[in-house]
């Protein structure tokens, strides 16, 4: 009951505190492009709703995953820094091939450039929502023992809808036709759904390895290396095809990012299979269903 609880007040709480930062900011209307206090608040409520649930509201620190849990688990780390660079690559190759993209901007040198430079803020920040999206909601919600796919769809749809407030208001609309052509609304509609894709890869690594880091590490990796492929301009997406391969949301994308997680899956679902028929603790940090 008292997890069931908690969980109420941390949803609740994620769908509100986007929407309060753009209210707060229609009090301060000049502040830097892409760094106002309401996008502060829309940062930091998720992590600090987490804290306060923890210490106050009786959800302890122990299932938080800050532990590495190295041993048996390197791979999964490595798993976890080349599954966006590999899968961008390909749909790159892909787009090359069929002529879906002009390259003619992209300087792979400038590129590992900004990628270089961006990975110790994105490790920072991914921390912060690991922490949240990972080390509380998917750790808690797995305490209730539900269906696999019930907890992919739950924490990426709460995921997803965090991001809301952020693609109706916050994200100029500059970067989101850098994506995709497409409005708001249906831009944050794909988004949900990719985000609820994306959910099954970071659920199995986090369900193997019982650990927040290689899901921070994946995670800023995504965030320093896809994003700016699109946002600075290093390639462009031929009209009617970034539907189809935009490196953040396109539909062979997020296809390929989906299958990888169901991969995943049924690795994690093997490893129990072997811990059962073998009777000893050789996938300790799996919880057996």
């Amino acid at each position: 009951m008292k997890t069931k609880r908690n969980l109420l007040i941390f949803i609740v709480v994620i769908l509100l505190c986007g929407w309060l930062g753009v209210f707060v900011d229609r009090f301060i209307p000049e502040q830097p492009k892409g760094d106002t206090l309401g996008m502060g608040i829309w940062l930091v409520f998720p992590l600090l709703t987490t804290i306060l649930l923890r210490v106050f509201a009786g959800d302890g620190w122990r299932d938080i995953g800050l532990l590495p849990n190295l041993k048996g688990n390197i791979k999964w780390y490595i798993v976890s820094l080349l599954v966006y660079p590999v899968i961008t690559s390909i749909v790159l190759l892909v787009s090359y091939i069929f002529g879906w993209m002009d390259f003619s901007d992209f300087n792979l040198d400038a590129l590992v450039s900004v990628f270089a430079g961006g990975l110790l803020i994105q490790f920072v920040k991914n921390f912060f929502e690991e922490s949240v999206w990972r080390g509380y909601l998917t750790s808690k919600l797995l305490s209730l023992k539900i269906n696999d796919f019930w907890l992919y769809c739950i924490v990426g749809c709460v995921w997803g809808a965090w991001h809301i407030p952020y693609f109706l208001v916050f994200l100029s609309e500059s970067d989101i036709f850098s994506v995709l052509p497409v409005n708001r609304w249906l831009f944050a509609l794909i988004g949900i759904v990719t985000m609820i894709c994306w959910t099954v890869m970071y659920t199995e690594i986090y369900l193997m390895t019982k650990s927040i880091w290689p899901l921070v590490l994946m995670h800023m990796t995504e965030d320093a290396l896809v994003n700016p492929l699109i946002l600075d301009g290093y390639i462009k997406i031929a009209q009617g095809k970034e539907f189809l391969v935009s490196p953040t949301a396109g539909i062979i994308t997020t296809i390929l990012y989906l299958l990888v997680g169901l991969l995943l899956r049924t690795k994690r679902k093997k490893l129990e299979r072997e811990v059962l028929k073998n009777g000893r603790e050789s996938f300790p940090f799996v919880e057996l269903k």
